[in-house]
């Protein structure tokens, strides 16, 4: 047929309609697989913990502080709190690699959500995106949370409420049942970053926002076994029954468990105690004039 001819014309038409129809106008990014966590953010937070009294980067408010000086890492060998999960607005930022599912519609495939599975203590966190809205402020929170998510161009967004009381660092700094959070799951190829913003009204004074970085590895095999088990065990004793491992403002010895981090650092201990002032570029003049101020202190 002549490529001329009005029907060899029609049958190109018609060839480009069907590879176009075959793909969605706008194409959504896919997160689904085994993802690896890269721990190259704030490392040592995240495997050997932070020190007791390092609030820097946090901020947070004098309730936040007063909760976490009286923190005992102890708590968590309680036979009560050994299997707890990690909460939402830490869960990523935990020891284990997660992998990430389709849940999709089976006679039409359109996608209902995701699930992240793997991430420390039997969860499974469920993403929905079918449009659902989020329960009644009077609906049980969980660790996890209630998430609904939404494509913004090539980026996933999550908005998480419901969570249960829990933290957003290692060494007692507190979250609160009204927390809710927002992230932003952006892939680049084979790495994956998921931008976290917490906002609590009980604990901070500002949202708190941090990023977490993956890589895709197809290899690796996620196993319920190895990701999912927790043993309760006796791990401290002798200890009173029901006794809650804590410290008391004002006891001896707390300020040298509360000002260990500053000096291990030579940091000025108001830089550790946090707040929004100290997360700003601007603060760095007055740490400086601080760090002034102990050198000549010292001098003396």
């Amino acid at each position: 047929m002549h490529k001329g001819h009005p029907w060899g014309r029609l049958a190109v038409f018609l060839l480009l309609m069907t590879i176009a129809g075959s793909r969605p106008l706008f194409a959504q990014i896919d997160l689904s697989g085994e993802w690896t966590g890269r721990a190259h953010e704030d490392q040592p937070h995240r495997a050997p913990g932070a020190f007791l009294g390092d609030y820097t980067g946090l901020p947070i408010n004098d309730a936040a502080r007063l909760k976490a000086d009286s923190w005992d890492a102890s708590i968590m060998a309680g036979p009560e709190h050994m299997c707890i999960p990690h909460p939402a607005m830490y869960s990523t930022r935990g020891p284990n690699n997660m992998v990430i599912q389709r849940i999709t519609d089976p006679d039409t495939q359109a996608l209902i959500g995701f699930t992240l599975y793997g991430l420390y203590y039997r969860q499974t966190r469920t993403i929905w995106m079918d449009g659902r809205p989020h329960p009644s402020r009077f609906a049980p929170h969980t660790s996890e949370g209630f998430s609904t998510g939404r494509f913004e161009g090539q980026m996933l967004t999550v908005d998480t409420s419901h969570i249960k009381i829990g933290w957003i660092q290692r060494n007692g700094v507190a979250s609160s049942d009204e927390t809710t959070m927002t992230e932003h799951f952006i892939r680049n190829g084979d790495q994956l970053t998921v931008v976290t913003l917490v906002n609590d009204p009980i604990y901070l004074t500002e949202p708190f926002i941090r990023s977490t970085n993956w890589v895709f590895n197809p290899n690796q095999q996620l196993a319920g076994l190895t990701v999912n088990r927790c043993d309760v065990a006796d791990e401290v004793a002798p200890r009173p029954r029901g006794y809650v491992p804590h410290y008391l403002p004002g006891e001896p010895g707390e300020r040298d468990r509360l000002t260990q981090f500053a000096k291990e650092y030579g940091l000025p201990q108001e830089a550790a105690r946090g707040g929004a002032e100290t997360t700003y570029p601007e603060y760095m003049a007055k740490l400086q004039q601080l760090l002034k101020q102990m050198q000549g202190a010292a001098g003396k």
